[in-house]
């Protein structure tokens, strides 16, 4: 027995062997940088809460973006803050016209996912259209507006329309409307496992979304998926695909890592993890105490997750992956 007790020390022994035996590799080519796109502001902007990460607008976007081409980042999910709110007759152009700029601006060199949602439009943060009382988001009144919002911005030139909403139905509404208007080339990119979850402040503060104001409905647990409810996230993920989903979300990810794992075996589709808002500032939070160090932690982190099965990682921190990863230590 004794020979076989060094076997696994020997494989441990150098940093050159550990790189050849690891069989978890990173690469910056499969991350994806948030962009926050603010019309409320005239200048890039510093979110609070969200560290190194900005609310910028246009013309900062584009030399946001031209900064992160040089460091190996192609990839963008957009989240556009307009600057008015209402509950219905959504106004759009904003963000279209910044889609549009950009895409004829760096044409094919970037690829734009973007978010689909009415929570940054809605004057009571809530992810879609409400009832009458303020009680309730209305399903279906809700997946129509947010397909004809996907078809607009697959006009504009978006590569890829990543709905959040998580109303039923909405793929299989967007994935219409997109094949019967010539966009069937248009991807989706569904959040598909989407928990509700207390990670989300920072996002919300950049996106001005946070729900409830002047409602009956206090948070989103009536769409959201519960924590406590592992077989929903699982079935909303296959409706999503069945429905045509080109590529399944799940959020947060350090904290369904077990969802995660059970996805890889239940589909074959590419799966991507968000590491949201709260997860990412809480590594920031100890770098800046000199508790942890900053990119060992975050990459850490990324290396959990393609153990567990993603091939996507959605992070505030991507536009450092290329950087960070060519210097990781076996």
């Amino acid at each position: 027995m004794n020979q076989y007790f060094s076997t696994y020390r020997r494989l441990r022994e150098g940093s050159h062997i550990r790189e050849l035996a690891s069989d978890v590799s990173l690469t910056h080519r499969d991350f994806i940088q948030p962009l926050f796109i603010d019309e409320s502001v005239s200048m890039r902007t510093p979110i609070a809460t969200l560290s190194e990460i900005n609310s910028d607008t246009l013309e900062s976007t584009i030399k946001q973006i031209e900064s992160d081409l040089k460091h190996g980042v192609s990839k963008f999910l957009i989240f556009p803050v307009p600057k008015l709110k209402s509950e219905s007759n959504f106004d759009f152009s904003f963000i279209l016209n910044a889609i549009k700029k950009i895409k004829s601006t760096f044409g094919s060199s970037v690829w734009l996912a973007a978010d689909v949602c009415l929570c940054c439009y809605t004057s009571h943060g809530h992810c879609g259209i409400l009832n009458s009382e303020g009680t309730r988001v209305l399903n279906n009144e809700t997946a129509h507006a947010i397909a004809l919002y996907a078809l607009q911005l697959a006009e504009a030139g978006a590569d890829f329309i990543a709905p959040s909403d998580l109303m039923d139905g909405r793929v299989a509404a967007i994935r219409d409307i997109l094949d019967t208007n010539g966009f069937d080339h248009v991807g989706i990119l569904s959040y598909a496992a989407k928990f509700g979850s207390h990670y989300y402040g920072p996002f919300r503060d950049a996106c001005k979304s946070a729900p409830g104001k002047g409602t009956g409905l206090m948070d989103r647990k009536t769409y959201q998926i519960s924590p406590f409810n592992s077989v929903d996230a699982l079935r909303s993920a296959v409706r999503d695909f069945n429905e045509g989903a080109d590529i399944l979300m799940i959020k947060p990810a350090l904290l369904n890592l077990d969802i995660l794992v059970q996805l890889r075996k239940l589909i074959l589709a590419p799966l991507a993890v968000y590491h949201v808002s709260g997860e990412y500032e809480g590594i920031e939070l100890l770098a800046q105490k000199n508790i942890m160090d900053r990119s060992r932690g975050h990459i850490e982190v990324w290396t959990s997750l393609k153990r567990a099965g993603a091939n996507i990682i959605i992070s505030y921190a991507s536009r450092h992956a290329k950087e960070w990863i060519d210097k990781i230590e076996y």
